[in-house]
């Protein structure tokens, strides 16, 4: 019996730099930044850098192509993407064999502190905002929800391949997605984790994380190995790993990052990878314990790169954001650049990219880590 694969058919990223997948990619390729600086308007004390979409846009995007009802703007933005991932493949998106995830770090939370009188009060729920993502779709499964910090788009691209190689689905729709509001950052001001300089990802002078805004899809497709095509991208091996080392942070010595790591390289031809894709997030703690990682796992001779100081720190969104980035740069055969690193600040000796550079391999690591010491890494391959 033929072994079955998630292959990758369509995906679509929204964020300031754009509202398709070839925008964001042109935008990072040329080197541009969604990061801005804000002050006080936002009323959480110190300024910040963030990327912060524009909500009208998204709405006259949203109005334009007929998404309307009680939904909050979370839902639309996953709305609005998924729609557009959708646009480009054959998907019966009604289907029982279709089945959509919603990976979020926070979903709906500034409706704890603000609801609007025709939003119900259960759409706080992150479970209640997917079956109202879902049902606007048509699709009638129960939707899936991770929520598992900064991971959360790698653990639902993860559970999407898994899944489709047990045969219980044809195509899953995964949607990373998250939106700041003023909760969300004031709790990372309060760990003295935020900016209000652009992220320096492993740089020595760097002084912490940028957030950001993104809804980011990919959809996934059944396929039996022996019939993938030239070309076909497919994630080939995925890993989640707890090391529990702390609320606020994984272990300072690596651990679930390392056995991460070091799951998805069981019998993979080192020479064949092009580079790994960290997380990147440009505080003390995280680059450094990624460094340590990469060491241990064998990796300090591949090219590491960053994508945070393009888009910051996209939360939920993040894992499938960067992954797509990450197919389109090696689809042209290039390694991306680390925006605004320039000298190693960790103790590992790892080869973090500062210039763009030519590569003729076809597979990449993407790996991730977050908050309760949760881990997780990707394979993906191209055919």
């Amino acid at each position: 019996m033929a072994e079955r694969v998630a292959t990758l058919i369509a995906d679509n990223i929204i964020s300031p730099l754009g509202y398709h997948t070839s925008d964001n990619y042109s935008a990072v390729k040329n080197g541009r930044s969604c990061l801005c600086r804000y002050g006080e308007e936002w009323g959480v004390g110190d300024p910040f850098m963030a990327a912060l979409i524009n909500h009208d846009d998204v709405m006259a995007e949203c109005e334009a192509e007929g998404i309307s009802g009680h939904y909050t703007f979370f839902e639309m933005m996953a709305i609005l993407s998924i729609r557009k991932a959708l646009a480009q493949c054959d998907v019966d998106v009604a289907s029982e064999k279709t089945l959509m995830i919603i990976s979020s770090t926070k979903g709906n939370v500034d409706l704890l502190s603000h609801r609007p009188d025709d939003i119900a009060e259960d759409q706080v729920m992150l479970g209640e905002a997917a079956k109202a993502i879902a049902a606007n779709l048509g699709n009638p499964n129960q939707p899936v929800v991770i929520s598992n910090a900064c991971i959360s788009g790698a653990c639902g691209q993860i559970a999407a391949a898994r899944f489709i190689e047990g045969g219980y689905y044809d195509h899953v729709i995964v949607c990373g997605i998250d939106v700041l509001t003023p909760f969300i950052v004031s709790g990372f001001q309060s760990l003295k984790a935020l900016t209000d300089q652009p992220c320096r990802p492993f740089d020595e002078d760097r002084t912490g994380i940028n957030l950001g805004d993104a809804a980011s899809v990919i959809i996934y497709k059944g396929v039996d190995k022996n019939d993938l095509k030239p070309g076909d991208w497919y994630l080939a091996a995925g890993a989640i790993r707890n090391d529990g080392f702390h609320i606020s942070s994984p272990s300072n010595k690596g651990e679930g990052c390392y056995r991460a790591l070091r799951s998805v390289l069981q019998r993979q031809d080192l020479d064949d990878i092009a580079f790994l894709n960290a997380h990147g997030t440009a505080t003390l703690f995280n680059d450094e314990m990624e460094s340590v990682a990469i060491d241990r796992a064998g990796l300090s001779e591949l090219p590491v790169n960053s994508l945070k100081g393009y888009f910051g720190h996209t939360m939920g969104a993040a894992g499938v954001l960067e992954t797509i980035i990450s197919i389109r740069a090696l689809d042209e055969g290039i390694i991306l650049p680390t925006k605004g690193y320039e000298n190693l600040g960790v103790s590992r000796k790892i080869m973090v990219t500062s210039q763009m550079m030519e590569t003729g391999k076809r597979s990449f690591i993407k790996m991730m880590s977050g908050f309760g010491g949760c881990n997780a890494a990707m394979l993906f391959k191209r055919v």
